[in-house]
C-alpha cells in the first residue's frame, strides 16, 4: 500500500455530513457512506476472499457505514461469475472475516441481498435454466458479450413464494456472519426492480397493472427480510425514474411516493431508505455540458420517509455538492467510485485533503490492482 502526502490544511468543518446520525439501533459518527460496488473479487464459489477482507477492512471507519457489494440469495439469482453469495456454509464463513475486520476498526456493515432476474444468462445456470422477470420481455439491445438479451420467463405465483423465502434465509445467514444489517437491492434493473417498472411488468396477476400489485413482491420481500432480522436491521435501495438495464416506469413519482408510504406506515421503523438519483448512465463518465451532479429528483420521497436517508449517484466527482446536499436535507450520502479510489474517503473529505481519482479500467478486473491498492493520505510534518 502506498500513501500520498500533502500539507495539512489548518481548517476544520462541522458540516452535517460529519454528524452523527442513528440508524436502527446503532450510531453512526458520520454520514459518509461506502455504495455499494460489484467488483468480481469472490471465487468461483461465489466465497469472499482474503482480497476483499481487506478492501473492505481499508475502507473502514470508526461509526462509519459501509454497504457490501450486490451479493446473490440463491444459486439460481445470476451468479455473474466472481460475485459473492450468501447462501452456503463457505460463502457464510468468508463473510465472518469481512465483518470481523470491520468491527475491528468500530465501523458498521450491511449486506446487500440479490436477485438479478432478466439481467442475467442461462449460461450462469448451473443446468441452463431459463432466466426469469416479471414477464416475457427482455433487456433491449446487446448484453456485454456480444449477443441479444435472452428472453425471460415470467415467475409462477409460487416461484415468487420460493424467492421471497431466499431472501429471509438470505437474512438469517447474514445475521450468521456478522453483518449489522441487510439492504434488499430493488433498484437499477434488478429482479425486483423488474417487477416496479411499469414497462417490464405487463402481468394481469396479483404482481401486476396497478401500482399496489406492481410494488407487491418488493413490500412482501421487505416483510420477510424485516421478520428476519428486525426493522433496525432491514433497508432496502430504490433508483425510482432511471432507465439502466431498459427501465422505464409511467409515473416515477407516483410509483415510488406509494411504495414509500406504505413503508412508513407498516415500518417505520426501519434502519434506513436508500435511493438513487436518475441517471441516464451509471456506468459512464459524464459528458462535456453535462451538470456535475443530475437534478436532484428524490425530493418527494423525502417529504414522505421520517427515518434515516441515504441519497447516492453521481457525487464522485462532485464532493463539494454531496456535503451542500447532506447540509440541506441531512441525508447520508454514499459514494462509490470515490470511497474505492480513496479508503479513507470520510478524513480526506472532513479536513479537505483531496482525493485520488479512480481508474475505470481496473474496476473489474480480477486482483489487487484498482481495488486494494489506492493510496491513503499521510500529512507533511512540517
Amino acid at each position: 500500500m502506498t500513501t500520498t502526502t500533502t500539507t495539512t490544511p489548518t481548517t476544520t468543518t462541522t458540516k452535517a455530513i460529519f454528524t452523527p446520525i442513528k440508524i436502527g439501533n446503532k450510531t453512526l459518527k458520520h454520514r459518509v457512506v461506502l455504495a455499494p460496488l460489484t467488483r468480481f473479487r469472490a471465487t468461483s464459489e461465489a466465497v469472499p476472499t482474503d482480497l476483499q477482507v481487506e478492501y473492505y477492512k481499508q475502507r473502514a471507519s470508526e461509526g462509519g457505514l459501509l454497504i457490501t457489494e450486490a451479493t446473490f440469495i440463491d444459486r439460481l439469482a445470476g451468479s455473474y461469475p466472481n460475485a459473492p453469495g450468501i447462501y452456503t456454509q463457505e460463502q457464510i464463513d468468508g463473510w465472518k472475516k469481512v465483518t470481523s475486520a470491520v468491527h475491528e476498526k468500530k465501523g458498521l456493515i450491511y449486506l446487500q441481498l440479490w436477485h438479478i432476474g432478466r439481467a442475467g444468462s442461462k449460461t450462469y445456470n448451473p443446468n441452463g435454466e431459463q432466466i426469469v422477470s416479471a414477464s416475457n420481455i427482455p433487456i433491449s439491445g446487446k448484453n456485454e458479450n456480444g449477443p441479444d438479451y435472452e428472453v425471460p420467463r415470467p415467475l409462477e405465483i409460487d416461484e415468487i413464494k420460493t424467492i421471497i423465502q431466499q431472501y429471509h434465509r438470505a437474512a438469517l445467514n447474514a445475521m450468521e456472519a456478522g453483518f449489522d444489517g441487510v439492504e434488499i437491492h430493488s433498484a437499477n434493473g434488478y429482479l425486483l426492480d423488474q417487477f416496479l417498472n411499469s414497462n417490464s411488468n405487463q402481468r394481469t396477476d396479483i404482481y401486476g397493472g396497478s401500482v399496489e400489485n406492481r410494488t407487491r413482491f418488493t413490500r412482501e420481500v421487505l416483510d420477510t427480510v424485516v421478520d428476519a432480522v428486525g426493522p433496525e436491521r432491514a433497508a432496502i435501495r430504490f433508483s425510482p425514474g432511471e432507465n439502466f438495464q431498459d427501465m422505464f416506469d409511467e409515473d416515477p413519482v407516483a410509483t415510488w411516493s406509494y411504495l414509500t408510504t406504505e413503508i412508513q406506515k407498516k415500518h417505520p421503523t426501519l434502519s434506513y431508505l436508500h435511493f438513487i438519483q436518475a441517471r441516464a448512465n451509471v456506468h459512464a463518465e459524464r459528458v462535456a455540458g453535462e451538470p456535475m451532479t443530475p437534478p436532484d429528483t428524490l425530493q418527494p420521497f423525502r417529504n414522505i420517509w421520517k427515518g434515516p436517508f441515504i441519497t447516492a449517484s453521481g457525487f464522485s466527482n462532485a464532493t463539494e455538492s454531496a456535503i451542500e446536499l447532506a447540509e440541506k436535507t441531512g441525508n447520508l450520502i454514499a459514494f462509490g467510485r470515490a470511497f474505492l479510489a480513496n479508503p479513507d474517503l470520510p478524513e480526506r473529505l472532513r479536513n479537505e485533503y483531496g482525493v485520488n481519482k479512480y481508474n475505470r479500467a481496473t474496476f473489474y478486473s480480477p486482483g489487487a490492482v484498482g481495488y486494494t491498492d489506492y493510496p491513503f493520505y499521510v500529512a507533511e510534518k512540517i
